[in-house]
């Protein structure tokens, strides 16, 4: 199939990029600088907040996956709906078959969903607003090089001794493996099955934040890592804390911490059946994604 991946010089896209072309397909990387791009595929400009310049990036795609976010911007919602909008109006000009979104676990009630989570099943609804149906694939975590979420827990480990930490350490979670996410991504690209279905996708085991950093700092650094839970932390005392201990800006934490509040795990595990496969356990994923920033060159 033709396929155009908004987002592909990121974390997911740009793994999933290359997944797809060892599959057979033949891809477009859209990017905002194609004259810069480094990967499989063909790259072509396209810019989800220039509706514009959308219609040639697009033109032909079969099906387009939507791997696109603002949370390092304050306005993220309203950024985030109006670029989701537009895409979703494009591709239905363009005769998109469909469209695939990688979105957020969480309950089915919006009252109970973060800013963040909520913007996320926003961004469900309105990218087939303009009729194409739409493959939604929810996540937690997704543990691999170069996923913020991950990247906080890394480098939370490696640089300090204790984690002080709000209530929200003890909230569960379902992580998944990169591989995992990209194996489902590409599955679900032509899957019959799979057209206008929201699956909920993560790892084989549910856990809190806290067992996933003790975990972590044990595969990564021989150690247990202790947690001291101070309830009294707010989400914004706990991002200007990260982006002291992290390279992580403190909007993006900010709009990540304040969902951690909210339990995000797997109630449906129907794409298990369709796109069957054995799931990388956490320690697992922590090893692939040390050898992801090896072959990166990064210590």
């Amino acid at each position: 199939m033709d396929i155009l991946v908004a987002g592909a010089t990121g974390f997911v896209g740009s793994r999933l990029v290359t997944a797809l072309h060892h599959a057979g397909h033949d891809v477009r990387a859209m990017t905002r600088h194609p004259a810069e791009y480094v990967g499989d595929g063909l790259p072509v400009f396209g810019d989800v907040r220039d509706p514009d310049g959308l219609d040639s990036a697009l033109a032909g795609a079969h099906v387009a996956y939507y791997l696109v976010h603002s949370l390092d911007d304050d306005d993220f919602e309203r950024i985030d709906a109006d670029a989701a909008r537009a895409f979703g109006a494009a591709a239905a000009g363009a005769g998109v078959q469909r469209i695939v979104y990688l979105g957020g676990l969480g309950p089915a009630d919006a009252a109970k969903l973060s800013p963040h989570l909520r913007s996320r099943r926003q961004v469900e609804s309105l990218l087939g607003e303009a009729g194409v149906p739409v493959t939604v694939l929810r996540a937690a975590i997704v543990i691999g090089h170069g996923g913020v979420s991950w990247e906080i827990t890394r480098q939370l480990i490696k640089n300090l001794p204790v984690m002080v930490a709000p209530r929200w350490v003890n909230t569960r979670t379902q992580p998944i493996a990169l591989d995992d996410t990209v194996r489902y991504l590409v599955g679900v690209a032509d899957l019959p099955e799979g057209a206008g279905r929201v699956f909920e996708i993560g790892g084989p085991e549910a856990m809190t934040y806290a067992d996933m950093l003790r975990r972590a700092a044990i595969v990564r650094n021989g150690r247990q890592l202790p947690v001291v839970v101070l309830p009294l932390l707010t989400p914004r005392l706990s991002s200007m804390w990260i982006s002291l201990v992290t390279d992580v800006d403190t909007t993006t934490a900010r709009n990540l911490i304040e969902s951690m509040d909210t339990e995000v795990v797997v109630t449906d595990r129907s794409i298990e059946s369709l796109l069957p496969g054995e799931l990388l356990d956490y320690e697992e994923a922590i090893v692939r994604a040390g050898a992801q920033r090896h072959a990166a060159d990064e210590p």
